[in-house]
């Protein structure tokens, strides 16, 4: 049975950077659960899906083209073939991206996708509910968490580099905060930490402070050499 370290938490706390680098330490399959969904909601999008129908997005869910690769020390996603890139980290995107993760079709096909990739080995999945809905058993769950204001900074820096956009720091700690509340209040998986589930506040921690907190929280026979 593969191991599973299981990390949740808001946008814009850590997930992603804290993620990959244990993934790379323990050489376990960094997993991005959110692009699953980011996915899901670019193809709504794009077909003229309206992300306002629960219905429709129901109905679409299931005929996307998922793929899922093992590559460079993660699992890569291809929609018809193709990379989406940037094109799901887009403002657009972000503003749709919680209406379609609320809806039970969407969950219950991801939460799917994201327990079969235990056939490639252990994995450290990064997501809003990995802790409390689809890996609720693993010994390894955290919940990592900062101010809204450190979590706008970093969002924001990160756009900018990316290219994505150039929006202000109060624009994406609206955007930011407008889906905290979308996903901790939806009727399925909403995001929350899981009883048992160590807390991170990585407000005024460095990266490698995070990354040092979750090894040592870990189970001593996956970190041993």
């Amino acid at each position: 049975m593969a191991n599973v370290i299981a990390i949740d938490g808001p946008s814009g706390a850590g997930k992603s950077s804290v993620s990959r680098i244990v993934g790379q330490r323990l050489g376990y399959l960094h997993v991005d659960s959110g692009a699953l969904y980011r996915i899901i909601t670019w193809q709504c999008l794009e077909n003229g899906v309206n992300t306002d129908s629960p219905e429709e997005i129901g109905a679409f869910a299931e005929k996307v083209d998922i793929e899922c690769r093992p590559e460079n020390g993660a699992i890569a996603y291809y929609v018809g073939g193709e990379a989406p890139g940037n094109r799901i980290r887009t403002p657009e995107i972000n503003a749709h991206a919680s209406k379609v993760a609320r809806e039970k079709p969407v969950r219950d096909r991801i939460t799917a996708i994201l327990r079969g990739m235990t056939r490639y080995g252990n994995l450290v999945i990064e997501g809003r509910d990995i802790t409390t809905a689809v890996f609720p058993d693993s010994p390894a769950r955290f919940y990592l968490t900062a101010s809204a204001e450190a979590r706008a900074r970093r969002r924001q820096k990160e756009e900018v580099e990316k290219g994505i956009a150039n929006q202000s720091a109060e624009a994406v700690k609206a955007s930011l905060l407008a889906r905290d509340a979308i996903d901790s209040t939806r009727k399925y998986a909403p995001l929350k930490k899981a009883d048992g589930a160590i807390e991170i506040d990585s407000s005024d921690l460095t990266l490698d402070e995070v990354v040092e907190t979750v090894m040592r929280a870990l189970p001593k026979e996956w970190t041993a050499a």
